[in-house]
């Protein structure tokens, strides 16, 4: 499935958490296991930034994306990418 499309989806409804997502944003889960996934909901305004492209790739690299939740899973710990993240606002 392509990111587009992926995007789309997690912007409209997660089904894992039954929340809306606001517009401009997007659910993504994080964590190095499926034990450990963590939802965070982030503007899509970070898709231009190369560090979350990075972490995107590597998403693709380890799950592709068809995802059973509809939503983007991002393969590192929850620290690192709330640190990743923080450089961003």
């Amino acid at each position: 499935m392509a990111i587009g499309k992926m995007i789309k989806r997690s912007c409209s409804f997660d089904k894992k958490a039954g929340n809306e997502v606001k517009k401009g944003h997007f659910a993504v889960y994080v964590g190095e296991n499926d034990k450990e996934l963590k939802r965070f909901v982030i503007p899509v305004s970070y898709l231009k930034h190369p560090s979350f492209q990075e972490l995107l790739l590597l998403a693709e690299e380890e799950f592709g994306f068809d995802h059973r939740n509809d939503a983007i899973t991002i393969p590192c710990s929850e620290s690192v990418f709330v640190e990743m993240i923080s450089r961003f606002r």
